[in-house]
């Protein structure tokens, strides 16, 4: 299974209006990253960038200078995203800006079918939020340190993370031997060795000392015989004779 996760900077809010002026993304196969990415700054071909926007991405006008329109980096982005899904943040807003792109140039609008949006995923998972990015980086421990601005690769290449961990976390990975051995009735076979990902560190607690004083005041109330503490005695997984 082949995933594109990406993200786009504007202009402005508008998309009917405003052009993008950077396109990113990252590669995963079956959720993992093959180290492949796509990244052009676009010229927006005369359409002013508003402050509100420049403020939270930090590429002004000087900066597209003499990169290259759209149309010109259009077939590369079609090339490298043919028959994988799209998984963005708040997808409808990125891909709103591509169908409007694309419309200009005659392309057809994004099957909504292809589309995965991680913001959704995030809500349904954590329905008290914060669901940002920046939130869902501290969330799941991912370092996002050099993310002072908003930047189409550096955004996609952490969402490549926040979304391999709200989908499950990183599963066991198959890795075929070289060696062989001979199996039942003469044939050869790999060896397969299992490789289980572990994080760099645990991730914090989420609970708080307020809620940890409040839990215990009430198994306090509950009586000696109560099967709660039964459950977390040290002696309850002890096997009886």
């Amino acid at each position: 299974m082949r995933e594109i996760i990406f993200d786009t900077e504007t202009t402005g809010l508008d998309s009917r209006d405003d052009r993008v002026i950077e396109l990113g993304g990252v590669e995963l196969v079956n959720r993992f990253p093959t180290g492949r990415t796509f990244h052009h700054y676009i010229n927006p071909q005369g359409r002013a960038i508003h402050e509100e926007a420049q403020a939270v991405h930090g590429i002004s006008a000087a900066d597209l200078a003499g990169k290259p329109t759209f149309a010109e980096i259009a077939q590369a982005w079609l090339d490298f995203t043919d028959g994988a899904k799209l998984v963005a943040h708040n997808a409808t807003f990125d891909i709103g800006f591509l169908n409007v792109e694309f419309g200009r140039l005659g392309h057809p609008v994004v099957d909504p079918g292809r589309v995965v949006d991680t913001l959704a995923l995030a809500r349904r998972k954590h329905p008290m939020g914060p669901n940002s990015l920046d939130a869902l980086c501290r969330r799941y421990g991912i370092d996002n340190t050099k993310r002072t601005k908003h930047g189409a690769l550096l955004d996609s290449e952490l969402l490549a993370e926040v979304y391999i961990e709200l989908i499950g976390g990183k599963q066991a990975a198959l890795v075929l031997d070289s060696s062989t051995a001979p199996a039942r009735g003469g044939e050869n076979v790999r060896h397969i060795e299992i490789i289980v990902a572990q994080r760099p560190a645990p991730l914090p607690s989420r609970l708080t000392e307020a809620e940890r004083a409040a839990h215990a005041a009430m198994v306090a109330t509950l009586g000696e015989k109560a099967l709660w503490l039964k459950a977390t005695s040290p002696d309850s997984n002890t096997a009886t004779s």
